[in-house]
């Protein structure tokens, strides 16, 4: 059986910088040594692309590759897209790119896809109603059981950075009636089972942050920890004692030692834990984006497969300038390329 994994990229909103990332990143061309990646999106709109970046930016063959050179599969567009204008044609193309990946990897097609931005609006424009690419992926693959996590690699000391949220794209007064005994504890089983089997981590050491400023500051901040979220943890280190949960952290202070770990030295990544747990969207993206905006991944846990993503959106004002940052494309492919690479052996080595 071939270990050499196959992945889906997606196109993402033809109109932002999603078709500038995609030539850049596969331009370096050790990306495409240990995995195949076949494009899903349209040759037409990868070839303009690359036509006016050569004629109306600094970058020059060596900086892009020619989409001649790769596999595409091509989605139908409806009508023209500009670059820099998003409108309802460009987010409906997105969304039939990643329907199409999903389809086909649902088909054993490819272990895993990488999506590039989209603009949620413009989904809505095209008249697909979703809060973001997680929910359709988690949607067709029929699990309800599913995670947003951010991963990155600090370029200053190699550490590397876990944070899964808890709850996702909801309305920050949603928040505290949408947190659960039922949700923290299928989060938490979502990253330990994550940890094991992505990244070979068996014990690991997960802090957990409160809700409320001062973790609630006995009852005197909020209540929900007093009410709850203690006794959840409690309960939660009983029912998982190959881990160690660390919490509940006051959220201005759960950040500071990853900080120090991603900017500092060994000394300070010794004192991290291997995951964070953040109970809302901006607790736990901030501090990620803050460290690792051109470099964080946003994966997918649950899912049948792998889904990776650049952790940013599609940049509409800076499309077509030749000055958009590959980092985090590069790390996406990257991170779907070895995590499927080890699931392949894995099942090889059982057969």
């Amino acid at each position: 059986m071939s270990t050499t994994p196959s992945l889906a990229l997606t196109m993402g909103d033809p109109a932002g910088i999603a078709p500038e990332i995609i030539l850049k990143a596969l331009a370096d061309t050790s990306l495409t040594e240990e995995c195949q990646i076949m494009i899903i999106g349209n040759r037409h709109l990868l070839q303009f692309t690359y036509e006016h970046l050569l004629q109306q930016s600094h970058l020059t063959e060596q900086d892009l590759i020619d989409p001649q050179a790769l596999s595409i599969l091509d989605v139908p567009l409806k009508d023209t897209v500009t670059l820099g204008r998003g409108d309802a044609v460009s987010g409906g193309f997105s969304f039939a790119c990643l329907e199409q990946a999903i389809a086909l990897t649902l088909e054993g097609k490819f272990q895993g896809i990488v999506t590039a931005p989209i603009a949620k609006y413009l989904w809505k424009a095209a008249g697909h109603e979703y809060p973001g690419q997680t929910e359709v992926l988690a949607q067709r693959a029929g699990v309800n059981r599913f995670g947003m996590m951010f991963v990155a690699q600090s370029p200053h000391t190699g550490w590397m950075l876990r944070s899964l949220l808890a709850t996702t794209h909801i309305p920050l007064a949603d928040v505290p009636q949408a947190l659960t005994p039922e949700l923290m504890t299928l989060k938490l089983d979502l990253l330990i089972e994550c940890l094991k089997q992505d990244f070979g981590i068996d014990r690991p050491q997960i802090a957990i942050a409160g809700l409320n400023p001062h973790s609630g500051e006995a009852g005197q901040l909020g209540t929900e920890e007093q009410d709850w979220l203690l006794d959840w943890l409690t309960q939660a280190q009983a029912s998982y004692p190959q881990a160690q949960l660390i919490g509940l952290i006051p959220p201005d202070t759960m950040w500071v030692k990853p900080g120090q770990a991603w900017y500092g030295n060994e000394e300070f990544q010794s004192n991290t834990a291997d995951a964070y747990l953040a109970l809302y969207h901006d607790q736990g993206l901030i501090p990620v984006k803050l460290m690792a905006f051109d470099r964080a991944i946003n994966t997918t846990i649950g899912l049948p497969f792998i889904r990776t993503s650049p952790d940013h959106g599609t940049a509409f004002d800076i499309a077509g300038k030749g000055v958009a940052d590959a980092n985090s494309m590069k790390a996406a492919i990257k991170l779907a390329s070895k995590i499927s690479s080890q699931r392949l052996q894995r099942i090889g080595s059982k057969q």
